[in-house]
């Protein structure tokens, strides 16, 4: 495990004490890198992260914080250069999702989603840009509902689609330090959002997809650990779409 592509590397994963962000948590510790395990509510689900890392001889910190909010999202990054002393690569993958019609907005909803999905990687990705330097990663976590917005996902979608402009700007702005940007868009996954889906939910994603089923978080991370490693050098401000040819 300390041999691989990201030996020597210190990566922080956001939303990584479950779904989607556990997998990429262990998958870039596999590749050698040590991982900052954030997480928001769920001590539980982090502990786990870490446990299963250091199981497989890797080596991994929980550190939680409420990314919708700058001043936590500074303390973590201070508890990152205490702990590790440096970074290179950063994941944004913690997210919330929701939705409900346009005539009932809800505005506690808007906050929250607009706070987690859109302030929380910026706040983060800000605070990166201080520290990331040759050869830092970031790499930024949309949807597939950013693509192909549904009924009712108005505000998600709309969160998800910013990533990208996110991504296409700030690939601009760091590249100049050796930092990569990039955005990887998961369609339907699990673990992940779909988790909780209704088995009719669920049926719809997998009969959209010609390979007619949805996706593991596992076939996510593969992507996010390409991009995280040596040989995606000269991919920057790309968008990859992992939803296995889905229509939606």
């Amino acid at each position: 495990m300390r041999g691989g592509n990201l030996a020597g590397k210190v990566a922080l994963v956001t939303g990584a004490g479950r779904g989607i962000g556990r997998q990429i948590a262990l998958r870039l510790a596999e590749e050698g890198a040590s991982i900052a395990v954030h997480f928001s509510g769920s001590a539980a689900g982090a502990a786990e992260t870490v446990d299963a890392i250091v199981a497989r001889d890797g080596h991994a910190v929980s550190l939680q914080a409420d990314i919708s909010k700058r001043a936590e999202v500074e303390r973590l990054f201070r508890a990152i250069d205490e702990t590790f002393g440096r970074l290179d690569i950063v994941v944004n993958g913690a997210g919330v999702s929701g939705g409900g019609q346009l005539a009932d907005l809800d505005e506690a909803q808007l906050e929250w989603m607009l706070g987690v999905n859109l302030r929380g990687p910026l706040y983060v990705a800000s605070e990166a840009a201080k520290r990331l330097g040759e050869g830092g990663r970031i790499i930024n976590l949309s949807s597939s509902l950013g693509e192909f917005p549904m009924a009712g996902s108005g505000i998600y979608s709309a969160t998800k689609v910013a990533i990208k402009s996110f991504t296409e700007s700030w690939a601009k702005e760091l590249g100049r330090k050796g930092v990569t940007v990039n955005t990887v868009i998961p369609g339907a996954t699990a673990p992940g959002m779909m988790d909780q889906a209704p088995a009719e939910t669920r049926r719809f994603f997998e009969q959209a997809s010609p390979f007619g089923r949805i996706g593991t978080a596992e076939e996510i991370s593969a992507v996010v650990a390409f991009l995280a490693s040596p040989q995606a050098s000269w991919v920057s401000g790309a968008h990859i779409l992992a939803n296995g040819a889905a229509s939606t």
